[in-house]
């Protein structure tokens, strides 16, 4: 019993750690690996805005072009940029080294980052830069504070002249579908292509993306899962019924 409980407190304190270093609310995020035009999407923008520095070298593009219902030729095309082929690990060229001189510290790979962290806390960090001038790159980040990274994503949404109110309720609109909260960030010090609720629909596909690839086969688990349950429910009854004849004479 003593190797059960420490094995259950083993497993959890990563999550309570994680939530002890939050300083702020995290905004709500329910992924959703059926939507392939998302998830289309995010793998676009984590090609471009991402991959430059941030590696997905557990996971391979012809897994992602298959379950994304990609064509192979396509998403060499337009999705690989290294020259790698199609069956190779998502790896990128960026010296580790170079990096780390660069950052602070090389730049993390982001295969499990949303396994690692949480969906919310990647969605609530991307859409958290704002502009310090007290920092190496002039931006901060209120999900991540003293980040080491710079805002990339700035020519889309622009650069927050103050901290972006992260955690506030977002609301859907009915009939788009998009997530709306165009107030997290009231002041910019740099106008974006985006507006607050475009922005807010790019960076769900990116984590929506992000989320698959800590988990691809979700979809596939779930629906085992169903005729495991199924199976069980029914085995029951038939051990319950062997059960009650071997002990019908026990008195």
């Amino acid at each position: 019993m003593r190797k059960l409980i420490f094995g259950l407190f083993i497993a959890v304190l990563p999550a309570l750690g994680l939530a002890a270093g939050s300083t702020v609310p995290l905004d709500s995020f329910e992924s959703d690996h059926s939507d392939k035009a998302s998830l289309q999407r995010g793998a676009a923008l984590f090609t471009n805005y991402c991959m430059g520095c941030h590696s997905m070298e557990y996971a391979r593009y012809k897994r992602v072009a298959d379950d994304l219902e990609i064509p192979v030729e396509l998403y060499e095309e337009n999705l690989i940029f290294t020259g790698a082929k199609i069956g190779e690990l998502m790896k990128n060229s960026m010296n580790k080294d170079m990096a780390a001189d660069w950052f602070g510290a090389p730049p993390p790979d982001l295969t499990l980052e949303t396994r690692l962290r949480g969906e919310a806390w990647v969605y609530s960090y991307l859409r958290g830069f704002y502009k310090d001038e007290s920092r190496p790159l002039g931006v901060n980040n209120v999900v991540f504070p003293a980040v080491g990274m710079p805002h990339v994503l700035v020519g889309m949404q622009g650069l927050c002249a103050v901290e972006p109110s992260i955690g506030t309720p977002a609301s859907v609109e009915p009939l788009s579908g998009n997530i709306n909260n165009a107030d997290v960030c009231p002041e910019y010090a740099i106008e974006g292509s985006m507006s607050g609720a475009e922005f807010d629909q790019a960076m769900y596909d990116l984590t929506n993306f992000m989320s698959y690839m800590g988990d691809p086969i979700k979809l596939e688990r779930e629906r085992l899962g169903i005729f495991v349950l199924i199976f069980v429910a029914i085995f029951f009854v038939f051990a319950y019924l062997l059960n009650r004849e071997y002990w019908k004479d026990v008195h």
